[in-house]
Order: C-alpha cells, then sequence, then structure tokens
C-alpha cells in the first residue's frame, strides 16, 4: 500500500479537478451503495495515477451516498473509465442507485478569515 502526503490548503488554488458523484440510493440500499462506492474509489486510489484524495460520505436521511474526489487533471475520467475493470466496479452501483456524475475546476479558495 502506498502512503501519499496528507491533504492541506494553500493560499492560493491548485489546479485540480473535482469529480461529484450524487449517488442516489434505491430504498434500503444506501449501505451497499457506500460500500460499492467504496470499492470503486479503492481501486482508483490504488493503481491510478492522477487520483489525489476522495471523501465519501452517507446522507442522514438514507437516500444519498456522495463521493467527492480530486484528481490531477479532468483527463483523469476517461482514463478511469477506459479501464474494463474500473468500468466493471462502477456499473455495479447501477443495481442499487441512480447517480448524477459531474467535473469541477477549482475557481476559488476559502479559507477561515478568523482563528479557529
Amino acid at each position: 500500500m502506498t502512503v501519499s502526503s496528507p491533504a492541506a490548503f494553500a493560499l492560493q488554488p491548485a489546479p485540480t479537478t473535482f469529480i461529484v458523484n450524487v449517488i442516489h440510493a434505491h430504498p434500503g440500499k444506501q449501505d451497499e451503495a457506500f460500500r460499492l462506492i467504496q470499492e470503486v474509489v479503492h481501486y482508483v486510489a490504488e493503481r491510478k495515477p492522477g487520483f489525489l484524495w476522495s471523501s465519501l460520505a452517507k446522507s442522514t436521511d438514507g437516500l444519498t451516498v456522495v463521493n467527492i474526489e480530486a484528481i490531477s487533471d479532468a483527463g483523469d475520467v476517461e482514463r478511469f473509465f477506459s479501464d474494463p475493470v474500473f468500468l466493471e466496479k462502477f456499473r455495479r452501483l447501477d443495481a442499487v442507485s441512480s447517480s448524477e456524475f459531474h467535473t469541477y475546476a477549482v475557481g476559488d479558495l476559502v479559507l477561515p478569515q478568523v482563528a479557529p
């Protein structure tokens, strides 16, 4: 297992691309949807250059799972989806959910202006 540097804030936004995948779980399937996207993200983290980090979360209402993932370049998305193993793992989500997948470029980084 490779250990990467911890995430850190910078005063200027780095040219980072974010993937935001909102997964709408079928009734009673939130835990399974979480497990499946977790498997996808771990696969990418262990094998794909360009992966920086991911934050996975379940909504408290039991309806959605979200993956917010930082990658080095928008082209990484195409590279990830061109991997047949990745694609097979990602498609397993279709049995338990539907999803919205969007790619974003950082435009502004806002940090606290007061000491915590």
